[in-house]
């Protein structure tokens, strides 16, 4: 999924917490997530995570606007719009 695309994307780690971060390439990330010592700190403990939802934005402020207030949410409201796959 390489383009010029931001994405908002969100990870279910291996102990069920959520991670939410941007990219332009959501495969090349979720690789990095999972096997790699470029994926993020948090993830690298609570391998293997899994892509439950992402949203796309035209550039990166945007992306990561979006993703500053997703991170401040609940975590009943996040499960809400993971489970309706609406951002």
């Amino acid at each position: 999924m390489k383009s010029d695309t931001w994405f908002l994307y969100v990870l279910r780690c291996g102990d069920n917490t959520l991670y939410a971060g941007v990219t332009t390439d959501i495969d090349r990330r979720l690789n990095e997530h999972n096997g790699s010592s470029k994926g993020a700190r948090y993830t690298k403990s609570r391998r293997p995570v899994k892509l439950v939802c992402w949203t796309t934005f035209d550039d990166r402020s945007t992306a990561q606007k979006a993703e500053y207030k997703f991170k401040r949410l609940t975590r009943k409201q996040k499960e809400l719009i993971i489970e309706k796959e609406v951002f």
